[in-house]
């Protein structure tokens, strides 16, 4: 979700600065980038780590709430060609869920402002057992869609994402925004998702397999 679907990790960057310097320490750019893609439990723990002298649950509420304030006032900046993909997919009936590491009243909260059901299932990153990069959150989709890892393509922004997705099987298409992709197992990479459609996904899950890239 945050950095494919909708650009909201510079929100999440801004929350991050004041909540740690509020506790007397410091935080930087670069140490905000490491957390791009990472489950939030583990972002929290960083945090402590930093200094902040609060719970995990307390961290991810605290960041969520500025986040969700932003959203409010600023609005939802969607990803380029993010929404249009999505169309192409959903009037295809191509099944589809949104695999995030945001909790779900946010997940449910963005996902709620596309103007179309997008999505079969949201799987948000306090329901899974291990956050990315590890398989879980997509495999856990896959079951829940009832359809094989092997017959999906997930689009990716950052390394832990992208980890995740080729850990569980799955085609797998990067596309950068915030940080390097280079040598994270993306199957391709695209610099945007504006002008591709269901055809473009079909054609790089295709390719894979008649490169013998299926399990």
């Amino acid at each position: 979700m945050d950095g494919t679907l909708v650009d909201t990790e510079p929100y999440w960057i801004a929350a991050e600065t004041p909540l740690v310097e509020s506790y007397g320490g410091t935080w930087s750019h670069e140490q905000a980038l490491r957390l791009v893609g990472l489950g939030l439990e583990d972002s929290a723990r960083i945090f402590q780590d930093a200094g902040v002298r609060m719970s995990v649950p307390e961290i991810i509420d605290r960041l969520t709430d500025d986040v969700m304030d932003r959203l409010a006032v600023d609005g939802v900046p969607f990803r380029p060609g993010a929404r249009e993909l999505l169309a192409s997919v959903r009037a295809a009936g191509v099944k589809t869920a949104l695999v995030t590491m945001s909790i779900r009243r946010m997940a449910d909260a963005v996902a709620g402002l596309i103007e179309f059901d997008a999505f079969d299932l949201v799987v948000a990153g306090d329901e899974v057992t291990r956050p990315k990069p590890f398989p879980d959150p997509y495999l856990q989709a896959c079951a829940a869609l009832g359809v094989d890892v092997d017959d999906t393509v997930a689009i990716e922004d950052s390394p832990n994402g992208l980890r995740s997705a080729v850990a569980s099987g799955a085609t797998v298409v990067g596309v950068p925004h915030m940080v390097s992709l280079a040598g994270t197992g993306a199957h391709v990479l695209w610099p945007t998702l504006d002008g591709r459609d269901l055809a473009d996904l079909a054609q790089v899950h295709a390719t894979r397999r008649a490169a013998g890239g299926a399990r």
